[in-house]
């Protein structure tokens, strides 16, 4: 039962407040405009604040809205591009990233503090991961080497991150060695990863298992993945999986467009079982293909990427999906939105901060995409590409 505070408490609360105001100048009329009604609000209404503190998938009445009346789940899935932290230990000094971070009050949560509540609301995040968490040496000579210290997994465990990809060119900078040490700090994070070493399952806390199946197609890899993919995605439905999503680390650096060998790849992958394909690598946004009521999305290009402190395209997307997953097992698309990005806060260099767009900022990558997709149909003519029709911001079912 709410006990109502006595009017002379209230007239003191009130003489408080307005005491807490900056003194106003002699001859000044105190400004009371910042209060609505142009008065400060009474006492006992303040302690009838209510603040909202439900789940981002509650509703008002405590019910999850995931969970379908015929039974079905809503699971809603992001996913981006290259996540690379850290630096170069081959070279002398701080690195790039690390500079960065001695700037940052929130400390190693800042690469993801400006797009980790929009990957909390949803069943699951996944990235590719180029590069080590590990103190080892460096073991390649490849033109970048790529390590950060374990504890860095923070960058991914405080943006709500669960799940990444394993399979690129800069996996194995720091040999066998960097490469268990990073499996075994996503392990001792809770971050699922699948790679060469493996598929791996998520499972959300709707119950809906995602298997995920990462490849690169580097040196000669087309006619290996070929020969596996069907038998790999096939296990994971055996293993329980209702959804499956295959990551690729494919294509060319700087292409806006897949070339003539990811599409088949792609397409393919789709017909074995995939219920998605996400690809990366080309450190650029690539339209997305619609092939069979399924998505193939090229490349997410960029995403907190510290190996250029001025790369010279900073547009880069969240991709992020919703099925239905029925109790037999059954995956539904149920449509796919785009968050519009730039890798950085700031418009003139790289902070590693990705940000959402808003407004005519958004609108320009949208319309990026779309001029991407009329190349990709033009180009790929003859197979019949069918680039989707459409990128957009909203969700356009409301649940």
């Amino acid at each position: 039962m709410k006990t109502k505070l006595p009017a002379a408490l209230c007239a003191l609360l009130m003489m408080a407040a307005l005491l807490a105001l900056p003194t106003p100048a002699l001859g000044e009329m105190l400004d009371l405009s910042q209060f609505a009604g142009g008065e400060p609000p009474a006492a006992e209404e303040w302690e009838d604040a209510v603040f909202d503190t439900r789940a981002w998938y509650e509703r008002a009445d405590g019910s999850d809205w995931r969970v379908q009346e015929d039974g079905s789940v809503i699971v809603t899935i992001s996913a981006t591009g290259d996540v690379t932290i850290g630096g170069d230990t081959r070279k002398s000094g701080k690195s790039i990233f690390d500079k960065q971070l001695e700037k940052e009050p929130s400390g190693l949560s800042f690469p993801m503090e400006n797009v980790a509540d929009l990957f909390a609301a949803d069943d699951m995040t996944i990235v590719n991961f180029e590069g080590t968490l590990t103190t080892t040496k460096s073991a390649t000579s490849n033109t970048y080497s790529f390590a950060a210290p374990p504890e860095y997994v923070q960058v991914l465990t405080s943006g709500n991150i669960e799940a990444v990809s394993l399979e690129n060119n800069h996996i194995m900078d720091h040999g066998e060695a960097g490469y268990a040490d990073t499996c075994q700090t996503l392990e001792n994070n809770g971050i699922v990863y699948s790679g060469h070493l493996g598929s791996a399952i998520y499972t959300t806390d709707t119950g809906v298992s995602i298997g995920m199946l990462s490849y690169q197609t580097f040196n000669g890899n087309y006619p290996v993945i070929y020969n596996a993919i069907e038998g790999d995605i096939a296990a994971l439905r055996s293993a329980g999986c209702q959804l499956v999503i295959v990551s690729y680390h494919w294509g060319e650096e700087k292409d806006y467009l897949p070339n003539e060998r990811q599409v088949p790849l792609g397409r393919a992958t789709i017909d074995a079982g995939a219920d998605l394909v996400i690809g990366h690598h080309s450190h650029r946004i690539n339209p997305i293909e619609e092939y069979n009521g399924k998505y193939i999305c090229y490349s997410l290009g960029n995403f907190s990427f510290a190996g250029n402190i001025k790369p010279d395209d900073m547009d880069t997307f969240i991709f992020q999906q919703r099925f239905r997953v029925y109790p037999d097992g059954r995956a539904q698309n149920e449509g796919f939105r785009i968050v519009p990005c730039s890798i950085s806060s700031q418009e003139s260099v790289n902070d590693f901060k990705p940000t959402p767009k808003e407004g005519e900022a958004a609108q320009a990558v949208v319309d990026r995409l779309l001029e991407l997709g009329a190349k990709l149909e033009k180009t790929y003519k003859s197979t019949g590409v069918t680039a989707v029709e459409s990128y957009p911001t909203q969700w356009l079912t409301a649940y």
